[in-house]
């Protein structure tokens, strides 16, 4: 059952609107899920460091996200550890040579 108990808040899953959805519709959900997993799958050079509301915007509940912003010095040590895993990760991946621009 797709509105399943949660565990952890002894509540019922928020998910459970997908129980009255049927084939078609659960379908289009699958696809709109979909183009947003690839959407933010897609992101290149910058776009890789922000915080993604778009990805979010995805669910049905409105998300009012609470970010939790490290000190400077913590937040740049997992910027360059994050970079680091792509260079392990992705050794051939181009280079986007850019300065960013808001």
């Amino acid at each position: 059952m797709i509105g399943r108990q949660d565990s952890y808040r002894g509540v019922m899953h928020i998910d459970k609107d997908l129980d009255r959805l049927d084939r078609g519709d659960l379908i289009a959900e699958v696809m709109r899920l979909r183009g947003g997993i690839r959407a933010h799958k897609d992101s290149s050079g910058h776009d890789l460091c922000w915080h993604h509301p778009l990805l979010w915007g995805l669910l049905p509940e409105p998300v009012e996200p609470e970010v939790a912003v490290p000190p400077w010095p913590r937040f740049l040590r997992g910027c360059v550890r994050y970079r680091e895993s792509l260079d392990r990760e992705l050794p051939d991946a181009p280079v986007h040579d850019r300065e960013f621009e808001p």
